[in-house]
C-alpha cells in the first residue's frame, strides 16, 4: 500500500483544516516547498497537493507553490483545488503534474469529466468523492467545500463512472477529516469488496502507523497522510519498515 503525504495549501502557507472548515485552520509551516522536499526524503513515491484557496475560488491562487514543488520535486504530484476547465487541466499537465483531483464537477457535471477521461487517460484523473454517512449508514457524496449535499451515494458515482474506465478515487468520510479520530474502515471494506480493481486513495483520520498497517490488511492500494506527518505522528523510519514489508 502506498502512503501518499499531503500538503494543503492556503495563503501560501502549509495548513490543515478541521472538517474542512476554513475558519478553523492550522498553520504548520510558511514554506510549503521545504515540507514537500522534507516528504520527498521519506520512502515514498506520490505527493497529494491541495491547493484550498483555489477550491473556494475556483482559480489557482498558490500557483507559483505548486509549480516550484512540481518543478523540483522527485515525487509523482497530485494536484486538486479550483480545477473546473479542460484548460486548466491541461495546463497543469504542461507543468509537470501526473495526476489532477477533480471534486464536486465530477459530481455537478460528469459528463465533462468523463470527456476529460477519454482525453487524458484514466491514470492522470482522481475522482475526490467527499461523503457523509447518512442515519442508515449510506454514504452520500457532498459537493462545494463539503457544504452541500448531493443526491447521490458513493456506490451511485462510482457505478457511473466505471464505464469510463475509472481507476483513482480518493475518497474522505468527511466526519474523520484532520479530526485524528482513525479512519473509516468499514467504509473502505465496503468499497473495495465492491470494486476490488479501483485505486482507492483513503482519506482522513489517519492518525498513526496502525492505521495504515490496517488500512493496508483490507486492501485499500493507497492512503493519504498530512496531520500525523506533520504533527510527528508517523516517523520516517515506520515509513521505511512499512514499505519495507508490504
Amino acid at each position: 500500500m502506498k502512503i501518499i503525504p499531503a500538503i494543503d495549501l492556503q495563503g501560501g502557507k502549509c495548513v490543515r483544516l478541521f472538517q474542512g472548515d476554513f475558519a478553523q485552520a492550522t498553520e504548520y509551516s510558511s514554506n510549503p516547498v521545504e515540507i514537500a522536499r522534507q516528504f520527498a526524503s521519506l520512502s515514498t513515491t506520490d505527493l497529494h497537493l491541495v491547493d484550498l484557496d483555489g477550491a473556494r475560488s475556483g482559480t489557482q491562487e498558490n500557483r507559483s507553490i505548486v509549480k516550484s514543488i512540481a518543478g523540483e520535486s522527485s515525487l509523482s504530484i497530485q494536484l486538486g483545488g479550483g480545477i473546473r476547465s479542460l484548460e486548466v487541466l491541461s495546463k497543469w499537465f504542461d507543468c509537470g503534474v501526473a495526476r489532477c483531483v477533480i471534486g464536486s464537477l465530477a459530481i455537478t457535471e460528469p459528463e465533462e469529466v468523463m470527456s476529460w477521461i477519454a482525453r487524458f487517460g484514466a491514470e492522470r484523473i482522481v475522482l475526490a468523492l467527499d461523503v457523509n454517512i447518512d442515519g442508515r449508514g449510506t454514504p452520500v457524496v457532498t459537493t462545494h467545500g463539503w457544504t452541500r449535499a448531493s443526491n447521490k451515494t458513493l456506490f451511485d458515482c462510482l457505478d457511473e463512472y466505471r464505464a469510463t474506465g475509472l481507476e483513482y478515487v480518493l475518497c474522505t468520510d468527511v466526519s474523520r477529516d484532520g479530526a485524528m479520530v482513525g479512519p473509516n474502515m468499514q467504509l473502505y471494506r465496503r468499497i473495495m469488496e465492491r470494486y476490488p480493481d479501483l485505486q482507492l486513495q483513503a482519506s482522513g483520520g489517519v492518525r498513526n502507523i496502525g492505521d495504515l498497517e490496517t488500512l493496508r490488511k483490507i486492501g485499500v492500494p493507497a492512503a493519504i497522510t498530512g496531520r500525523a506527518l506533520l504533527e510527528g505522528k508517523i516517523l520516517a523510519t515506520e515509513i521505511a519498515t512499512f514499505q519495507q514489508s508490504a
